[in-house]
């Protein structure tokens, strides 16, 4: 939502403020909507990547801690 927000924002700024003319107010909607859409896109990729990564990391940290545990303590392997 803050992103969102914060898009919005720039993209009212950005045509209030930056061009005085009218007649090309229809393209720079459509641009300025354009590049917020590729922002947010590329945002929640990388965050679907780096939740994916971060489970692949806590699964091997897990892993790795239980086999260490298991070689510390002499527990025999149960699985």
């Amino acid at each position: 939502v803050g992103l969102g927000l914060a898009g919005l924002s720039l993209m009212y700024l950005f045509i209030t403020y930056g061009y005085d003319d009218d007649a090309r107010l229809g393209q720079r909607l459509e641009w300025a909507s354009d590049a917020i859409s590729g922002f947010g896109f590329g945002a929640s990729s990388i965050a679907l990547f780096a939740r994916v990564a971060g489970g692949i990391y806590t699964k091997a940290a897990d892993v790795g801690a239980d086999l260490v545990g298991k070689v510390e303590m002499d527990i025999p392997e149960d699985d």
